[in-house]
C-alpha cells in the first residue's frame, strides 16, 4: 500500500529549491519517531554540532521534530527531545536527514509523518536518510528514479518495498543529486562528514573528523561489509575460509583459479564451482574484492605511489588497478587518497 501511494504521488513530487547561499546558519532538520536509532541521530548531529564549532558557530543549526514536539523515545530506551514540526523556521532549509531505527517501519506507515515529511522536502536544498531511513523517504515518494541504500540486511527489503529507487548493497552511503541515502549505525558519521566536506571544505571536514576522533573520513564508495570477514563467513567450509584467509595475506601471489585449485587439491573447474557454492561468489570476484579492499587501506595511507600499491595488492599495474576500481567502486584510486 505504501508503495502504491508513493507512485501516485509521481506527479506531484516536490521540487528541491536551487542551493542557496545561507546568510545565516544551515538548518539542518531531524525527524525523531518512537524506535528511532539514537546512534542514527546522534552521529550525524555531533558531526554538524562539531563543524559549527569549528566554524565559530555560524555553520549549522540542528532541528529535533516530531508531531506536537515533547520527549521521543528511542529504540535505545532514553528518550529525545523534540520542537513541533511548526516551530521549524519559515523559507528554505538546508537538510532534511531521516534516521533509522526499529520504529522506521511504523513510521513509514504514519500518513501525518509522511505528510510532514513532503512538506519539509518541498523547502529543503537537500534529502538525506540513515538505515531504514530510506523507508521513509520511499514511502513518500521521495527515492523515485533515484539511487539509494541502505543496511545490507535491508537492501533487499528496500527494493521490493521500491522498486522505483535503484537500490545498491555495497556503499556505505549514495548521493544522488539532491538525495543522499547512508547504509546504517556508523555510516550516518561518514555522510555527515561528506556533507561538510561538500559545504564547507575538505579542511575542516578533517578538523571535525579528528575532534570527534574519526580516525578514517571514508568515501561513499567504501564497501559496507570487509571483502575477506564476508567471504569468510558466508563460507560453509572451514578449507574454504582457511583458503580465502591465506588470500587475503598473499594478494600479490598467482591467485588464478589454477593455482588456487592446486592448492586447494582440486580440478579447476571442481574447484571453480565449489568455491562459488561454498562461499556465494567466484574465485575471480573474490580475489578482485580483497586486492580493492587492500589497496583502499594503502591509498588512504597515502604513504605509497599508485603504482608500488598496485603492485602490492596483486594488480600488476595502475592502469589495471584503475579499471577494477572505477568498475567496482566508480571512483579512480587517486580519490581514495587520504582521510582524517
Amino acid at each position: 500500500m505504501l508503495r502504491a501511494r508513493a507512485l501516485r504521488m509521481k506527479d506531484n513530487l516536490p521540487s528541491f529549491p536551487a542551493t542557496p547561499s545561507p546568510a545565516g546558519p544551515r538548518s539542518i532538520v531531524l525527524p525523531l519517531y518512537p524506535g528511532v536509532m539514537l546512534l542514527d541521530v546522534a552521529g550525524p548531529a555531533e558531526v554538524f554540532a562539531a563543524a559549527d564549532r569549528l566554524a565559530g558557530g555560524t555553520a549549522y543549526r540542528l532541528h529535533f521534530v516530531a508531531p506536537g514536539g515533547g520527549l521521543v523515545r528511542t529504540e535505545l530506551g532514553p528518550a529525545l527531545s523534540a520542537e513541533p514540526w511548526d516551530s521549524l523556521p519559515e523559507g528554505p532549509l538546508d537538510t532534511l536527514l531521516l534516521p533509522g531505527g526499529a520504529g522506521a517501519q511504523a513510521a513509514a506507515a504514519d500518513p501525518a509523518l509522511l505528510d510532514a515529511v513532503r512538506q519539509v522536502s518541498a523547502r529543503s536544498r537537500r534529502l538525506a536518510s540513515v538505515c531504514l531511513g530510506a523507508f521513509i523517504l520511499g514511502a513518500a515518494g521521495l527515492l523515485e528514479g533515484r539511487r539509494a541504500t541502505t543496511h545490507w540486511r535491508w537492501c533487499a527489503a528496500l527494493r521490493q518495498a521500491h522498486p522505483e529507487a535503484q537500490v545498491q548493497e555495497g556503499p556505505i552511503f549514495v548521493q544522488d543529486g539532491p538525495v543522499w541515502t547512508s547504509a546504517g549505525v556508523a555510516t550516518g558519521i561518514d555522510l555527515a562528514l561528506a556533507m561538510v566536506e561538500q559545504d564547507l571544505g575538505h579542511a575542516l571536514a578533517l578538523q571535525v573528523a579528528r575532534a570527534l576522533v574519526v580516525f578514517l573520513k571514508r568515501p561513499g564508495g567504501q564497501a559496507q561489509l570487509s571483502a575477506a570477514l564476508s567471504a569468510q563467513t558466508d563460507s560453509r567450509d572451514s578449507d574454504f575460509s582457511a583458503l580465502l584467509g591465506w588470500m587475503a595475506e598473499n594478494l600479490s601471489a598467482d591467485l588464478r583459479v589454477e593455482a588456487l585449485a592446486a592448492r586447494a587439491g582440486l580440478a579447476p573447474r571442481s574447484f571453480a564451482r565449489a568455491f562459488l557454492a561454498r562461499t556465494g561468489r567466484t574465485p575471480a570476484r573474490a580475489v578482485e574484492q580483497l586486492r580493492l579492499e587492500a589497496a583502499q587501506r594503502l591509498l588512504r595511507e597515502g604513504r605509497l605511489p599508485l603504482g608500488a600499491v598496485a603492485h602490492r595488492c596483486g594488480f600488476g599495474d595502475d592502469e589495471r588497478m584503475r579499471r577494477a576500481f572505477q568498475r567496482r567502486t566508480g571512483t579512480p584510486p587517486a580519490s581514495w587518497r587520504g582521510g582524517g
